[in-house]
């Protein structure tokens, strides 16, 4: 009758060891998820000092605001590389800035079109070359982008205005003073680039 008990006691020992044991992981794994949203959500909130006094501000989504900063850097970056007057100095200066949102698919199409004298002609001919952004259609999933828009020349003897369709890749980088957005453009290719009207100007 004493082993009995003897060997009862032990097993009630184990299993309430046993339980103790279950018991505690569960309680860390709970601890660990809600201590690990409370870090994620005070990640999310900024402090704005007014005259010593801390006041919260939120921050936002970084994820739910991505499309945005997408067609934002998109637009950029073709209103800059398309958007010219003829001032050698300030088409080095574009395309430098151009050259911060672009991978080396933009360095290529600019020596490309360097090499056809494109920028030497809105130079000779007094060119002043506008863009407008027509859309910008996103696939979320694989990261690419399509840009519609057309480009406006404005030179002395008339105004042509071209179609512009370009297509590309969308690649999350660190921010930086020189791409604000943290979004590079990868795979740049030109879909259309053809002349849709050609108004000829009256010459006195």
């Amino acid at each position: 009758m004493l082993i009995k008990n003897i060997e009862h006691k032990i097993r009630l020992a184990l299993v309430i060891a046993v339980g103790s044991f279950i018991a505690s992981i569960v309680v860390v794994f709970i601890v660990s998820f809600f201590a690990y949203k409370q870090v994620s959500n005070a990640r999310e909130n900024i402090y704005i000092l007014d005259n010593s006094v801390p006041i919260l501000a939120k921050q936002t989504n970084m994820q739910l605001n991505r499309p945005a900063e997408y067609k934002a850097s998109v637009d950029l970056f073709h209103s800059i590389f398309f958007s010219l007057t003829p001032d050698d100095k300030y088409i080095d200066y574009q395309m430098k800035r151009a050259m911060y949102l672009i991978d080396e698919s933009g360095a290529l199409q600019y020596n490309n079109l360097k090499e056809k004298g494109y920028f030497t002609s809105i130079l000779s001919s007094s060119s002043v070359l506008t863009l407008q952004t027509d859309s910008i259609k996103l696939d979320m999933v694989n990261k690419k982008f399509i840009f519609y828009g057309k480009q406006i020349i404005e030179r002395r003897s008339s105004t042509v205005t071209r179609s512009l369709i370009t297509t590309g890749g969308l690649k999350d980088i660190p921010r930086s003073d020189n791409n604000s957005h943290g979004v590079l453009i990868t795979n740049w290719k030109t879909l259309e680039n053809k002349d849709l009207t050609n108004v000829q100007k009256n010459q006195f």
